[in-house]
């Protein structure tokens, strides 16, 4: 239309015109791609999640496995040194007999010569390092009752004054490692003392009278 010389734009016109067939094809394949390619991905991540966690728990095991291991070689370490340990002690236990021996028979008129000095000081050394490694006599007095996993009875007798089980006389002194029973201590335990049967009243020569 023209007014006053002036071309005026016609209003309205043709509407855009709508995307052809082959694009929404080609839109729709490439959505379908970036699902597929999206669902690769969440099934890649899930089997990675998977496989870190296998491989967590099997270094778990493996850790532990390992500290199991260890404490096991630490405690058969220890254990092999607290036999080796006993085994040593109870070889030097005859030679502090010996000693204790000597020692309750010597007569006190020699107890002060310089060499019999040095033999108790030798005997004490040893009673000191037998101490620091946690070696302690097992204490035994008149009357104890016996006590087979500290005792070994080596005589039973009848003794006055003595409750049948009690000990009488501490024959060998017998020693501890700690809670260990490295020996124990040799004893006489008492036996109870029967009473004597009672002699039938009246004599030889007496019987029943008709």
């Amino acid at each position: 239309m023209e007014e006053h010389g002036i071309l005026q734009p016609e209003i309205g016109g043709e509407e855009p015109a709508s995307p052809a067939p082959q694009e929404e094809a080609a839109v729709a394949e490439a959505e379908i791609s970036l699902a597929e390619q999206l669902e690769a991905l969440k099934k890649e991540l899930e089997e990675a999640r998977a496989q870190a966690q296998e491989y967590l728990e099997g270094w778990q095991r493996e850790r532990a496995a390992f500290a199991n291991y260890r404490k096991r070689v630490e405690a058969e370490r220890a254990q092999f040194a607290a036999e080796a340990t006993a085994l040593f002690i109870r070889k030097l236990l005859p030679i502090m007999d010996d000693f204790e021996r000597a020692l309750q028979t010597l007569p006190d008129n020699l107890r002060h010569l310089t060499w019999v000095e040095g033999v108790i000081l030798i005997h004490r050394k040893l009673q000191l390092a037998l101490e620091s490694e946690g070696v302690r006599p097992i204490e035994v007095k008149r009357g104890d009752p016996f006590d087979p996993m500290l005792h070994e009875a080596v005589l039973y007798e009848p003794v006055e004054g003595f409750e049948d089980g009690q000990i009488v006389e501490e024959l060998q002194k017998g020693y501890k490692l700690g809670d260990r029973v490295l020996r124990p201590t040799l004893v006489k335990v008492a036996r109870k003392v029967e009473p004597t049967p009672e002699a039938p009243a009246g004599g030889p020569g007496e019987g029943v009278r008709e």
